[in-house]
């Protein structure tokens, strides 16, 4: 026992003095100019390799960040399940059909809308349309009352040029009483010269008549 302790205690105290030597050296070393690219491209190695133990030990405990929530969401997964599970075997025979909430909130606003219909509509008739008043126009001659006109009127003028006649007596005529039947504000000064007009040539004996001049 004693001789493997003192052997360990040599062995030891050898690998210190192996250190110490080995210390010496680099720092002869270091004072050699040929030797000091060596030396500086070893330390940027060296700054490298720290930079990259650095970032594995961010990603290992950001691994284990995630480890961590994987765990929670699992745990949370199993309560769902297990809830799930509960309420399938707990399921009631009968459910009361529930009113959807989109034809309960369709039918309060249709109610609404009723009820602010009824109380902005006023409590008044429409007043009837004041009816426009017709115009009578002569009617064209027919060929048989044609037939019936003495023969030597008929050489003076054709069934054609007598309906012509009775088409511009209409025209003058309705353009006349649309006159008469315009209101005044929304006449023309030309419009409202011809309605005095109209209005003098009538005479007791034409009231109630349609005539033009």
């Amino acid at each position: 026992m004693a001789s493997s302790s003192l052997e360990d205690l040599c062995l030891h105290i050898n690998m210190k003095i192996s250190n110490i030597k080995k210390c010496l050296l680099l720092r002869d070393i270091g004072k050699d100019d040929s030797r000091k690219p060596v030396l500086h491209k070893i330390q940027n190695e060296v700054i490298l390799v720290h930079d990259l133990l650095n970032k594995m030990e961010n990603e290992v405990k950001q691994q284990e960040k995630l480890k961590d929530s994987l765990k929670e969401m699992q745990k949370a997964a199993e309560r769902d399940q297990k809830e799930a599970q509960h309420l399938l075997e707990h399921i009631p025979r009968y459910l009361p059909e529930p009113q959807s909430r989109a034809v309960l909130k369709s039918a309060e606003g249709y109610d609404l809308k009723q009820r602010q219909t009824k109380a902005v509509e006023p409590n008044t008739e429409k007043k009837p349309a004041k009816e426009k008043k017709a115009i009578k126009e002569a009617a064209l001659i027919t060929t048989e009352e044609f037939e019936s006109v003495p023969a030597y009127l008929k050489g003076r003028i054709t069934y054609d040029q007598i309906n012509a006649v009775v088409q511009e007596i209409n025209k003058a005529v309705v353009g006349k009483y649309k006159i008469l039947y315009q209101p005044l504000k929304s006449m023309s000064a030309p419009v409202r010269n011809l309605y005095h007009r109209f209005i003098e040539e009538e005479t007791k004996d034409t009231k109630g008549i349609l005539f033009f001049l």
